[in-house]
């Protein structure tokens, strides 16, 4: 099931992924796009090299949802952008030690965590918070922990 689905992606990292890497980054300090480029490149050892096709527009979404600003052609994150790589950054360690223990289940762990993968497809697909009112975010949020919070349980159970 995994090995068609990553052939359907078409892609060595996930959808939604470049978003978040280079909010990450910026967090550290101020890049270029070119930076970025060669940056992933780097970390990843060569497997995944982002295009300036990826890049530079994904740049000016965050820019227009007021996420990242640019100075001199280099590109920081606001508050704003703070604040959301906090927010994904919670998230993603409360997804990581979920992942952790399905993971560890076996085999029943796997069909659970298959399906907890599913849904965080549909995460990354989803609007982006920028074009979204603080009310829809935060309904999303809740959404997404109870989500979380329902596979915990199922996990207790099991």
């Amino acid at each position: 099931m995994i090995p068609g689905w990553f052939e359907r992606v078409g892609s060595c990292v996930p959808r939604g992924f470049s978003r978040y890497y280079i909010m990450e980054l910026l967090g550290k300090s101020p890049h270029t796009g070119k930076e970025i480029i060669n940056n992933a490149t780097e970390q990843s050892g060569g497997i995944w090299k982002p295009s300036p096709g990826l890049v530079y527009p994904l740049l000016g979404r965050l820019l227009d949802e007021g996420l990242v600003e640019e100075e001199d052609g280099r590109y920081s994150l606001t508050e704003k952008g703070r604040a959301t790589a906090a927010d994904v950054d919670h998230i993603g360690e409360i997804v990581k030690k979920q992942l952790d223990v399905l993971f560890r289940l076996g085999g029943a762990g796997r069909f659970v965590a298959m399906d907890l993968l599913e849904r965080a497809s549909a995460v990354w697909s989803a609007p982006d918070s920028g074009s979204m009112t603080d009310e829809e975010t935060d309904r999303y949020r809740k959404f997404l922990e109870s989500e979380l919070e329902r596979v915990g349980r199922r996990i207790d159970v099991e």
